[in-house]
């Protein structure tokens, strides 16, 4: 054992080390967007909050996301013990098996099936599709350098999915939210690689700050949100979203703008910021505007 993963203080009850393995806190980032798509829906369809549905929404995204979370661990137990960053995970040290790991994941995609199985015949057969990439995103790293688009791809299922809850039907609207928040999480994921250049090109693991640069990368981060922001301003339009979103919308380009002004290609110290606290904000921020625009224009509790 390293080190740095010796001194990781590590939790005491298997469960607990289970939600550290999958970072369960961070189902803050998907969570708001598949909220403010269900409730359009829901205030499209009767102008009605129906927290059944709404529940079931969250278990199936909380579920889904740990299984993804759990499966990325198992697959990249080898990579992430020669990274030194990444060598004090749950899966690395021994503090979760990976018996345990699969245990977990499979409990959490039967949690998922589940929840879809309940919401709508749609939802069911669909949800197989979304299993998909969440498995393929962690084998991404061994044979592109673009596995962050990967990753986009399965994030953008959640917004489709919560619309397609509460419908049973296609979206596109749901489709525009989805893909600004695919892009978005795939740009935010190129800022977060940037830590790993040396490790992974030490080891041969494929990312887009690797083989092209973390100037590169970051740039790219910022087309990503710049692509973003115009892709949620269109789902607003499309919607006819009223005052309160586009305060919403103010609030996350300016968010937009202080994380890529505290990221710099010679100086990484503050990305830890970047990546958790303000991605973290835009979501919270964005839905709570959503929701207060949504409850101004009728929709009812």
């Amino acid at each position: 054992m390293s080190a740095s993963a010796a001194a990781v203080p590590q939790p005491r009850s298997k469960s607990r080390a289970f939600l550290r393995l999958v970072m369960i806190e961070h189902s803050v980032f998907a969570l708001p967007f598949a909220y403010i798509a269900a409730l359009t829906a829901m205030f499209r369809a009767d102008e009605s909050i129906h927290w059944g549905t709404l529940l079931l929404v969250t278990v199936a995204m909380v579920g889904l996301r740990t299984f993804a979370m759990a499966a990325n661990r198992i697959i990249d137990r080898e990579i992430d013990a020669r990274n030194p960053r990444t060598a004090g995970r749950e899966l690395v040290t021994g503090a979760v098996s990976v018996k345990s790991a699969w245990t977990g994941a499979l409990v959490a995609v039967v949690v998922f099936l589940g929840a879809a199985a309940l919401l709508n015949p749609l939802c069911l057969a669909l949800a197989p599709v979304a299993v998909v990439p969440m498995v393929v995103y962690p084998y991404g790293k061994r044979f592109t350098n673009f596995p962050h688009a990967i990753l986009g791809v399965a994030q953008a299922m959640g917004p489709i999915g919560a619309w397609l809850a509460v419908t049973g039907s296609w979206s596109w609207e749901a489709v525009i939210l989805g893909l600004a928040v695919g892009i978005w999480i795939g740009g935010f994921d190129l800022i977060f690689a940037c830590q790993d250049v040396q490790a992974d090109r030490a080891h041969g693991v494929k990312s887009f700050p690797a083989r092209f640069g973390i100037p590169a990368a970051l740039w790219g981060a910022r087309v990503c949100h710049a692509v973003t922001t115009g892709m949620l301003v269109w789902f607003g339009l499309a919607t006819e979203a009223g005052l309160f979103y586009w305060i919403g919308m103010v609030i996350v380009a300016v968010a937009f703008v202080y994380e890529h002004r505290v990221v710099r290609p010679h100086d990484l110290s503050r990305l830890n910021r970047a990546f958790f606290s303000v991605n973290g904000f835009i979501g919270i921020a964005l839905f709570a505007c959503a929701l207060l625009d949504l409850l101004v224009r009728g929709l009812t509790p």
